[in-house]
């Protein structure tokens, strides 16, 4: 076969990978996906179409034969194809038969060092379970997927799918699933958290109502503080399922911002009136920074129950006797930037503080610095999770600062509306 003729072979071999993967993703779009494909749809079709000129372009000769081992990534990849890998957000890693890279795309670089070009794989990046299945697919094995961590800088976990071009090449394809995993384990702790909170009420329940049919039927004084109990471990419960339900309502909406407007600083009075009685019972006095209105992108019931709650936690965690003060303040240019422009609301507290490895998990469902005070003050472990996805749903966030011994202050910040 003449040069021209294997130069022929060569682009309509280019000409079909291109054309498979414009079908491979033009079949996503009839089954009724928008052009927004996810990266992993579009990086199959792509990758479809490149597997295909590898094999039967660049994997092989105008002859026919095998064209043996690639000198350099200039020669195994065209300009199109490899700009079209370059802009594939996935690692992705092309080997030849000694596991050598001959080809590694932007997203790599994460992963492995940049200058990893023509190393072997196993000395740039250190992975027994992932070098293990390339061995595996490069020893005649089928296509497999395998799953790794790297445990540093930070634990993250991938999922590589490790499978052989006809050209003798190995294809990696990296993925991760870091989010997938932290949101399995959220969900694994969230159930088991929950169960186990519900099931120290329930006992207490059940062990006080055995107890009235038993020995202490006729004993009214014992009765009387048997039920004391349980109407509070029933009030318990009660607490942890109204926020069980106030937090799923609020994270099936987390993605849609709130469209009203609020005047925070009537909100956090009314909040403060509402838990009045409390501060009372604690000798404690509830002091608000007199300010004139300031106006926030929100909901307001949402909002009112954010100041509830960082109002409600620093009357639980403060001394007896002393104050709870809250502040307000803004931030931004307004005018033309005005939606950059943001209001904050800090709640200070006069209690121990926080020590400084807690505060990161303070916003976790179910996470208590103390366990016992929080259960005896009548803690759920829900309230500070509440606040961020309401603050998260607000697109706003919350700042906690606490030296222990000198008390806490938990600030909100908001976007603010028009009107600020």
């Amino acid at each position: 076969m003449s040069d021209h003729a294997g130069a022929g072979f060569r682009v309509s071999g280019l000409t079909l990978a291109f054309g498979l993967a414009a079908l491979a993703a033009l079949s996503i779009l009839a089954m009724g996906q928008s052009w927004t494909v996810p990266v992993t749809a579009f990086s199959a079709a792509a990758l479809t179409g490149v597997a295909i000129y590898l094999a039967f372009g660049a994997g092989h000769s105008a002859t026919g034969e095998s064209a043996g081992p690639h000198p350099n990534m200039q020669d195994l990849i065209p300009d199109t194809a490899r700009d079209i890998l370059d802009s594939i957000d996935e690692p992705l890693l092309l080997l030849d038969s000694a596991d050598r890279v001959v080809f590694a795309n932007p997203a790599t670089h994460s992963l492995i060092r940049s200058d990893a070009m023509g190393k072997r794989l196993s000395s740039v990046l250190r992975t027994p379970e992932l070098l293990e299945s390339i061995g595996r697919v490069h020893s005649g094995g089928s296509a497999e997927t395998v799953e790794f961590t790297m445990p540093v800088p930070i634990e993250r976990h991938f999922e590589a799918h490790v499978s052989r071009t006809s050209g003798q090449l190995l294809l990696v394809r990296i993925r991760d699933v870091s989010n997938i995993r932290r949101s399995e384990q959220l969900r694994a702790d969230f159930v088991a958290n929950a169960s186990h909170e519900l099931r120290t009420p329930l006992a207490s329940l059940t062990g006080f109502i055995d107890t009235l049919r038993g020995h202490a039927k006729d004993d009214p004084a014992a009765r009387e503080r048997f039920l004391e109990i349980m109407s509070s471990e029933a009030s318990r419960m009660r607490r942890l399922i109204d926020d069980l339900l106030s937090l799923n309502r609020i994270e099936m909406n987390e993605h849609i911002p709130p469209s009203g407007e609020a005047d925070v600083v009537t909100l956090v009075r009314d909040a403060a009136d509402g838990l009045q009685p409390l501060a009372d019972s604690e000798s404690m006095q509830i002091e608000i920074e007199d300010r004139p209105p300031l106006w926030a992108i929100g909901q307001r019931d949402e909002l009112t129950q954010v100041f509830q709650n960082l109002i409600h936690n620093a009357i639980k965690y403060g001394h007896s006797g002393g104050h709870v003060r809250v502040r307000f303040g803004t931030s931004g240019n307004g005018g033309a930037d005005r939606e950059r422009a943001q209001i904050f609301v800090a709640v200070e507290d006069e209690g121990e503080g926080i020590p400084r490895e807690a505060i990161p998990r303070l916003t976790e469902r179910f996470y208590r610095v103390d366990v016992k005070r929080s259960r005896e003050r009548g803690g759920t472990g829900l309230g500070l999770a509440i606040v961020k996805h309401i603050l998260n749903r607000h697109r706003g966030r919350l700042e906690i600062h606490s030296v222990p011994g000198s008390g806490s202050t938990f600030t909100a910040w908001l976007p603010a509306a028009a009107a600020a």
